[in-house]
């Protein structure tokens, strides 16, 4: 009798995800407008709000982001070290870089200029008015000389702690070239970061097993609250972002792809799906790190040397969704407020939103701190932002999924260009098509 085969991770995601979306909706259902439901028992009565969606569906989901968030920082940390310090020419190091940060601020500049585009034809704020009461507390943005500031850590170990990505960036680049330069001594160091990385990767593995029943959790709590019914007058503000999120993920990123690599972009988007999925399902960059640097490097064949580097980087940079997003809000915004821009200020969106991309964390909700930046840049009313947060959520983990396309797809492109890159891996619809079955041992040495 031959052994059933377990499902592939993609399949199981997926049937987490539908699970949790219909005990969601079925749950809300039955508890309409965040009312409770009780089920009498022999003993006690039961909360269905207090024991399931505050407390097995909040703790599962919570469980499931932190135990992913627990290894941004020294995966980011311990894989940037790995491909700067193999990088021996320091100058391709800063040609990566440039490359990789060159396209990752053209996507979003072409993301939001889209987005407004698309937003002043559609006019999705026309007939809509601000909801009596409603505000919106922002903390303060941060400026972009702050921003360029704060990228260098004073204190490493507060950093890591605090989970400043951008500090952590740089003092891992800063340490990956002190090891390339250190001779022998160096390659002991080395050496020890490559095991590290392979230990930490094991430790997604283990991690990405559990994803389906954090999935599950995550969605069932956020579709006992969420329903189409909560977008009210903000449906045509959501389609409107949604249609360029979906417009700039399956044209502007194979269209890149296409004209810089010659590559194929279906097979591009078919590698994808797993990562984009789980990105959904977590609205985090971050969370998702893990999933998209096994996806550029097993299924899609780029060296880890690049890999390595430019993941990271665009999760913490890279944030066209977010952009998107920023675009369509402030014309909604200005036409709700009866506000014209001039050309002036929807250039001057353009530039803020692009620069605010480098600020933005990974994180879910985000975006909606760095919108504030955008709004006062260009003098609309921060309040209007409360129009947008009920649906901003679902906005958030289609945003997401884009973003983590952007950093596969420059990924890509970088790698194709430093020929650190395996077109026949890409080609391979089979290859690392199950994580369980990776071998993360010298990645970087295929």
């Amino acid at each position: 009798m031959t052994e059933k085969k377990q499902a592939s991770l993609t399949t199981r995601i997926v049937t987490g995800m539908v699970a949790g979306i219909l005990i969601g909706s079925l749950l809300q259902w039955l508890m309409p407008d965040g009312s409770d439901a009780v089920i009498p028992l022999y003993l006690f009565d039961l909360s269905i709000r207090g024991f399931l969606v505050d407390g097995v569906f909040e703790v599962g989901g919570q469980i499931f982001i932190s135990s992913l968030q627990m290894l941004v920082v020294p995966l980011v940390f311990v894989s940037l070290i790995c491909g700067t310090c193999s990088l021996k020419d320091t100058t391709k190091l800063g040609r990566i870089g440039g490359k990789a940060i060159a396209l990752y601020l053209l996507t979003t500049a072409i993301a939001i200029s889209f987005a407004m585009t698309l937003a002043l034809l559609i006019n999705p704020g026309e007939g809509v008015d601000m909801a009596a009461g409603s505000t919106f507390t922002s903390r303060e943005a941060p400026s972009l000389a702050q921003v360029i500031i704060q990228m260098f850590p004073s204190n490493p170990f507060a950093a890591f702690a605090q989970g400043n990505m951008l500090q952590v960036i740089i003092f891992a680049l800063l340490f990956g070239i002190a090891i390339a330069l250190s001779g022998k001594a160096g390659e002991r160091v080395a050496a020890l970061f490559e095991d590290l990385s392979e230990v930490i990767m094991r430790l997604v593995t283990i991690l990405m097993n559990i994803a389906p029943y954090g999935v599950f959790c995550l969605l069932a709590g956020l579709f006992t609250d969420v329903s189409l019914s909560t977008f009210g007058n903000l449906i045509k503000y959501f389609f409107v972002v949604l249609l360029v999120l979906l417009l700039h993920a399956f044209i502007t990123y194979p269209t890149l792809l296409k004209l810089l690599t010659g590559l194929n972009p279906l097979v591009f988007l078919k590698k994808m799906r797993d990562t984009a999925i789980f990105a959904f399902s977590t609205s985090s960059s971050n969370a998702t790190l893990p999933v998209t640097l096994e996806t550029t490097t097993k299924k899609m064949g780029v060296k880890n040397s690049i890999a390595s580097f430019t993941v990271p980087l665009g999760a913490t940079i890279n944030m066209d969704g977010t952009a998107i997003m920023q675009g369509v809000a402030t014309v909604f915004i200005a036409q709700v407020f009866s506000q014209d821009l001039t050309l002036t200020d929807y250039l001057m969106v353009v530039l803020t939103a692009t620069l605010a991309s480098i600020g933005t964390a990974g994180v879910p909700g985000v975006g909606l701190i760095m919108l504030a930046m955008v709004l006062e840049q260009v003098g609309l009313p921060v309040e209007g932002i409360a129009l947008i947060i009920g649906v901003d959520r679902l906005l958030d983990m289609t945003r997401t999924a884009v973003n983590v396309t952007g950093d596969s797809m420059v990924t890509v492109v970088v790698g194709k260009s430093e020929a650190q890159f395996d077109e026949a891996i890409f080609n391979d619809e089979n290859a690392g098509k199950n994580i369980e079955d990776i071998d993360f041992h010298h990645l970087d040495k295929r």
